[in-house]
């Protein structure tokens, strides 16, 4: 409430003086008497409403706190790519990468923000990434290898790279679901200690090194196999994804909205097409289309639909700020952006879990009789309840490795005491 609100910006005169009657014909012109100062009308001022209750009220009004400087096109994208990603290990729907390439879109975005980072000091810049990201993946870790070592797993000295995953850290079949997703980390983690070098030499020539981006990829393919190891596998991740995580690059520094809306269509549609062509005339090698098979369709795939899907937020300057109209949705999406570290590490983990806590609701005539225990939907809804709990009693960690505040949820607002 305003202080206009409250009266004390209003005048206002004395109250409590003994009040005089007044001769009529004065009190009809509204002039006072002789020798008496003429005193406007009192009002009380309302008392000022309770700190507390003010709060309440602005509290109430104001939309779901986000970190600043974030960009709710972005974050959703962000937070459908890794909805995408636990409905893809649920169902193992081939069609899943063509419908909405989440790697693509992830390495994408993340380049948009190391090349932001860059505009400070490339160390500063690589140590926080690390920071941010070690930690969470070593908490996690730490299940898992003991889990495994519980299970007959002997490690070796390749166990480094559960340390610092510049490589595939090694692990058992028996944990083979849970550790398998750590490639996204370890390709993530390439491009951050290679971003200071390849932002230099895009800013060279922009447009030449974004195009020749694409270039790596069709070497492995085509004139040089990878080994089969982890080295080859490292280089052929980088190599896959190098256009995406470029394309951030691009978008930082205003490159794609000079560039001819024609062009960009057209050069877009036809990687679509030529990915979209490669992984359907070559299933007989791999037995599906799907792209997480394919590397070469995986790449021009991705570069085709991440760049429609970027230029288009360049070009005609989408925010998604009508978001925050949506409390919940809104807070939502801030919750999966703020954790997705955690979501990402531990979602397998759920999915394996929840298999097992079906298999007790058998045992319970009403669950067998009325839920759908044999229905993917189902495993689906159970893996995303196992999601929450993970988060809830494990997301601090990314709360920790980015130095703030541990909190249970992200985007709370702590509550005000009343003085």
């Amino acid at each position: 409430m305003s202080w206009e609100q409250q009266g004390y910006g209003q005048e206002y005169g004395y109250s409590g003086y003994p009040q005089q009657p007044y001769p009529q014909q004065y009190v009809e012109y509204g002039q006072p008497p002789p020798g008496t100062a003429f005193l406007p009308p009192v009002t009380e001022p309302e008392p000022p409403a309770s700190p507390a209750l003010v709060d309440a009220e602005a509290e109430e009004e104001k939309p779901p706190p986000r970190p600043p400087g974030r960009d709710r096109y972005f974050d959703t994208l962000r937070a459908v790519a890794l909805i995408r990603v636990v409905g893809y290990h649920t169902f193992g729907w081939a069609w899943a990468g063509l419908v909405f390439p989440s790697m693509g879109i992830m390495f994408g975005l993340a380049g948009t923000l190391m090349a932001k980072s860059l505009e400070r000091a490339a160390f500063e810049v690589v140590r926080s990434r690390m920071r941010r990201l070690l930690p969470p993946f070593w908490f996690w870790g730490v299940f898992v290898v003991l889990a495994m070592l519980v299970h007959g797993w002997m490690p070796g000295r390749q166990i480094v790279f559960w340390v610092l995953p510049l490589g595939d850290p090694p692990g058992n079949a028996w944990g083979e679901q849970a550790w398998e997703v750590l490639w996204y980390l370890r390709t993530y983690l390439w491009f951050v200690l290679l971003s200071p070098l390849l932002l230099r030499v895009f800013r060279l020539a922009p447009v030449p090194v974004l195009l020749l981006s694409l270039a790596p990829i069709v070497v492995l393919q085509f004139l040089w196999e990878p080994p089969d190891d982890r080295l080859g596998s490292a280089l052929t991740d980088l190599a896959t994804f190098l256009f995406c995580w470029i394309l951030g690059f691009a978008h930082r520094d205003g490159v794609l909205e000079r560039l001819k809306p024609f062009a960009v269509v057209v050069l877009s549609l036809a990687a679509l097409g030529f990915g979209g062509w490669y992984a359907f005339t070559h299933q007989a090698e791999t037995g599906s289309y799907d792209l997480d098979d394919i590397p070469l369709a995986q790449a021009f795939w991705s570069a085709g639909y991440v760049t429609l899907l970027m230029w288009a937020k360049a070009y005609f300057g989408i925010d998604f700020a009508w978001l925050t109209r949506f409390r919940r949705t809104d807070r939502l999406v801030t919750v999966f952006n703020s954790r997705a570290v955690t979501i990402y590490l531990w979602h397998e983990i759920a999915l394996i879990l929840a298999v097992p806590l079906i298999d007790l609701f058998w045992d319970v005539p009403a669950f067998e009789k009325w839920l759908p225990l044999e229905s993917q939907w189902f495993l689906f809804g159970v893996g995303w309840v196992l999601i929450a709990v993970f988060v809830l009693v494990c997301g601090w960690v990314e709360d920790v490795a980015g130095k703030k505040k541990p909190q249970l949820l992200p985007g709370r607002r702590p509550a005000r005491m009343s003085p």
